[in-house]
């Protein structure tokens, strides 16, 4: 009796798990479906298979890498670049914020806690003009361009991922025994000893899930480069460099999904490489958070 009362849930786990696998799923599908076709048999029907194939994918892809005004290789290569240098500095300076918060006990390092908490429920929408015009000044005070440029597209990353990365660490932090820290202090370690070789290491499960996290967003990111970057600047990423397919009357549906599957792409087999690492940090975070 046990197990066929069990059955029916079983059945309906499977049928919700289904849906939401082919809700979820739908999108990419379509994408991938219609990079195998041409422009016409994508209007004329881009649910339909009919028209897909392996040599026009090819073609498609041929297009797109060796377009002169899409740039493939070059808008990668800045992708890189900003996806790379924006986890190393939230890995590391959300690693050290939330160590620091966790193990200071005071009224201020609680209201600089609850204050990255604060900022994770605000709109990026609301922050949009204020932005552009608080780094124009930073880059005319300090003399470095932080608009249209790495560095300031870098430092806004670090800003808005900052918060959430120090969220999720700091729950990790606080199942890590103080005990550890004290031996250590008493070794006659100092406190970036302490936090190099005994902290930063303990934390590796749980920065690799969110280093996975935030550099999905970053890398898929299309709003803070175009507002960062330009439309028209020199430096392009790899969403805002699919602009080129997208005129004003005519849109290359073709090179533009295309274009769409070859930015995606990369950060879905990181996914499936890394999704053990993943499962195991939001686990461990979890737990001892």
């Amino acid at each position: 009796m046990h197990r066929k009362e069990r059955l029916p849930i079983i059945v309906l786990r499977f049928v919700i798990a289904t849906i939401l696998a082919i809700y979820v799923l739908f999108p990419f599908a379509l994408v991938v479906i219609n990079s195998c076709k041409n422009k016409t048999k994508i209007i004329d029907n881009p649910i339909s298979f009919n028209g897909a194939s392996l040599g026009q994918l090819l073609s498609n892809l041929d297009n797109v890498i060796n377009n002169q005004s899409f740039l493939f290789w070059r808008a990668f290569g800045f992708s890189a670049l900003i996806t790379v240098l924006s986890l190393v500095l939230l890995a590391l300076f959300g690693a050290m914020a939330a160590w620091v918060i966790c193990r200071n006990k005071t009224k201020w390092s609680a209201a600089i806690y609850f204050t990255f908490i604060a900022s994770m429920i605000i709109p990026f929408q609301v922050v949009m003009l204020p932005l552009i015009s608080t780094f124009r000044r930073a880059g005319d005070f300090i003399g470095i361009p932080m608009l249209f440029s790495v560095q300031g597209i870098v430092f806004a990353y670090l800003g808005f991922g900052g918060a959430m990365t120090v969220f999720i660490l700091n729950g990790f932090i606080k199942g890590v025994p103080y005990d550890l820290e004290e031996a250590a202090s008493i070794d006659g370690c100092a406190p970036e000893q302490i936090f190099f070789k005994i902290i930063f290491p303990l934390l590796t499960p749980v920065i690799t899930t969110v280093t996975i996290l935030n550099g999905m967003w970053i890398w898929n990111d299309y709003l803070l480069p175009s507002l960062m970057l330009g439309r028209a600047g020199d430096i392009k990423t790899l969403p805002i460099a699919v602009q080129a397919f997208v005129g004003s009357f005519v849109k290359q549906w073709d090179l533009i999904l295309t274009a769409a599957l070859l930015a995606i792409l990369p950060m879905i087999i990181l996914f499936l490489i890394a999704q053990k690492q993943i499962m195991e940090g939001m686990i461990e975070g979890a737990v001892k958070g």
